[in-house]
């Protein structure tokens, strides 16, 4: 689009709202006269209202225009008679909505799928780590170096740095060891 570097913002996180670093950033630069090229109108955001009021905070307060890339009806450089103006709002708002229940589809999609997961007995998140998933290098550098710990010759820190272990994970192991001993 022929646009310098210094003047692509693309934001990392979700569009559900417009607290995105980047976007806030984007905005503060955008002046009178300036053209907002956005990839689609669901990158834009997610919330109907929240789309509608940045799209009129830009293009009425700020007076700046906006081109939606994948739709060309959402164009403020073009059609700027009453009834362009009316498409593009009605396109906008159309398109806000599809985008907002897509949102809360994907929301309910992923709960269903938890759900479903949890029913099936399934463990969500982080695999559990415990005495019984150590490597046999793991266990045999917990073998050796327990009675030098016990014995204060090396610190729980070196320890857990010798096991790899985090130290809420090297403390559960270690419950676990002292109860097979």
């Amino acid at each position: 689009m022929g646009i310098h570097e210094r003047d692509i913002f693309i934001d990392k996180e979700s569009g559900k709202d417009f607290n995105r670093p980047q976007y806030q950033a984007m905005k503060q630069c955008l002046r009178e006269g300036d053209l907002l090229y956005v990839k689609s109108i669901d990158r834009f955001g997610r919330n109907s209202k929240e789309i509608k009021r940045e799209w009129e905070d830009i293009t009425q307060n700020i007076k700046a225009d906006i081109k939606v890339l994948d739709m060309p009806l959402l164009d403020t450089t073009q059609y700027k008679d009453q009834l362009g103006t009316f498409v593009s709002d009605l396109v906008l708002q159309v398109l806000a909505f599809v985008s907002e229940r897509e949102r809360d589809n994907i929301l309910q999609r992923q709960a269903e799928g938890i759900a479903i997961a949890k029913a099936k007995g399934q463990h969500l998140g982080r695999p559990q780590l415990n005495l019984g998933t150590l490597n046999m290098e793991q266990r045999k550098k917990l073998d050796s170096n327990y009675p030098k710990w016990k014995r204060k010759e090396i610190t729980g820190v070196q320890f857990m740095s010798l096991l790899e272990l985090k130290k809420n994970s090297f403390y559960k192991v270690l419950k676990e060891y002292e109860q097979t001993i």
